[in-house]
């Protein structure tokens, strides 16, 4: 079989099963791995998917052949791969998922000892090479590698409530959405030991989608939580996507809240615990975290987009918290890994010490500085697009290049980037409090970048 390179990503592995990712692809990313890195030990675990236990056992087949002993932690959430890896002091951890994407894809997640990310620039391009050439190092005299089926969910979820302050927490209704994927058996745990009344919806995990895709930023797919937040009158909302390593909040009216006024949100809480401490962020939405952050006696220090880049940073500065606008929120104490669980957890506590609802909570951010949303354009030339910006505003405003294109006025900036995985440009307004002003220069920006 001729095996494809498109599936290889920035950060990540990720294409259709079988054109693109398929078991002959998986038990040589086994080997490649082991060849690579040198490992003895690694956590194994997959998502929902149907396609996942047959790579699983390619991957596993490519591991232990290469001398690997492979713990197998079962069907899981990317986060839990991370904890494993970090917990049981292990060489590196896969996670085989494909997020959010279509029911017939696949793909994994890679990374080293303390769960650091493998990605293009640290070893996922050699994993490539080595793969699709399938030039390993010889396995002669080598002993096969030992499974060991482990449950991780006990420790994990003990390491989850260290977040929280367990008498904190009043008696609350919450609408869980798990989507169908890998949140449910999670949340059924978590629902022994808080005082949460849970409201569940997509509780079983099925790898075939029934209720569709689970990505809860597409707005068609909103509408399932809120909907039943509302019925119900819950205080408060939550949906995850596929591996659950991102989760999306609702407040008690059934309203969406934008990832980036989470960011300023749980960043205000860490620095209560933790005075003067950093907080990382991303480029692409500013004003509201710098405000809060600054405001809270913190250190806010912008980083490029993307996990990898994320992860790094907080490493290097010591930052307690790091935040992007698409809802991945990263803690130090989880080996600076992202978590969806671990969000929720403390935005629930955080209303519950407030005493206040999770609309109130919001309200002035969003009004002090509303936002477009992000909005995806497929374009020819994106790099000709952000030239053309750059030429028209940038010579008045501020321009930054930390993570494609940013231009700062006084009264309103944007950020434009190009996908690093499809022919798409991602736009992101931002205004102090002026709704018009928000609409006007949007719409201003889409006809530059539709033309």
């Amino acid at each position: 079989m001729e095996l494809k390179r498109t599936a290889f990503k920035a950060y990540d592995i990720r294409g259709k099963f079988p054109e693109e990712v398929n078991e002959e692809l998986a038990y040589r990313i086994g080997r490649s791995y082991v060849d690579l890195f040198n490992a003895k030990k690694v956590a194994v675990g997959h998502d929902i998917r149907l396609s996942g236990k047959d790579i699983r056992n390619a991957l596993v087949l490519g591991l232990t052949e290469a001398g690997c002993d492979v713990v197998d932690i079962g069907m899981c959430g990317t986060e839990m791969i991370y904890f494993a890896t970090a917990h049981l002091k292990l060489d590196g951890g896969i996670m085989i998922t494909a997020s959010h994407n279509p029911k017939d894809y696949n793909g994994m997640k890679l990374v080293r000892e303390e769960a650091r990310p493998i990605s293009a620039d640290t070893g996922l391009k050699d994993i490539e090479n080595m793969a699709i050439a399938g030039s390993f190092k010889s396995t002669e005299g080598v002993a096969f590698g030992k499974i060991a089926y482990v449950d991780i969910m006990d420790d994990y979820i003990e390491h989850l409530l260290t977040y929280v302050d367990l008498k904190s927490l009043k008696p609350l209704k919450v609408v869980v959405n798990a989507g169908n994927g890998a949140a449910g058996p999670v949340l059924d745990r978590l629902e022994k030991v808080l005082p949460f009344e849970f409201i569940k919806i997509y509780n079983e995990p099925d790898g075939n989608f029934p209720n569709g895709v689970p990505n809860p930023i597409l707005f068609e797919n909103r509408e399932a939580t809120a909907k039943v937040v509302r019925k119900h009158h819950a205080d408060v909302g939550i949906a995850w996507d596929g591996d659950f390593d991102r989760c999306f909040l609702f407040d008690e009216k059934g309203g969406f809240i934008e990832g980036y006024y989470m960011v300023g949100f749980l960043a205000q809480a860490f620095l209560s615990k933790n005075p003067g401490a950093k907080i990382i962020y991303d480029p692409r939405m500013i004003w509201n975290t710098i405000e809060l952050v600054e405001g809270a006696g913190g250190e806010a220090v912008m980083c490029k987009s993307g996990h990898a880049f994320i992860k790094e940073k907080m490493r290097n500065v010591g930052a307690v918290y790091g935040g992007e606008m698409s809802a991945h929120h990263y803690f130090k104490d989880f080996s600076y890994c992202d978590s969806g669980m671990i969000t929720w957890l403390l935005v629930v506590e955080l209303m519950c010490k407030a005493n206040k609802s999770l609309s109130s909570l919001m309200a002035e951010r969003m009004e002090r500085y509303p936002i477009s949303g992000e909005i995806n354009n497929t374009v020819k030339d994106g790099k000709a697009v952000l030239a053309a910006l750059e030429e028209k505003y940038g010579k008045e405003g501020k321009v930054v290049k930390v993570d494609g294109l940013s231009v700062d006025f006084p009264e309103w900036r944007f950020n434009v980037r190009i996908s690093n995985t499809e022919p798409v440009l991602r736009l992101n307004v931002e205004v102090r409090q002026d709704k018009a002003l928000l609409k006007e220069k949007t719409e201003e920006l889409l006809e530059i970048i539709k033309a």
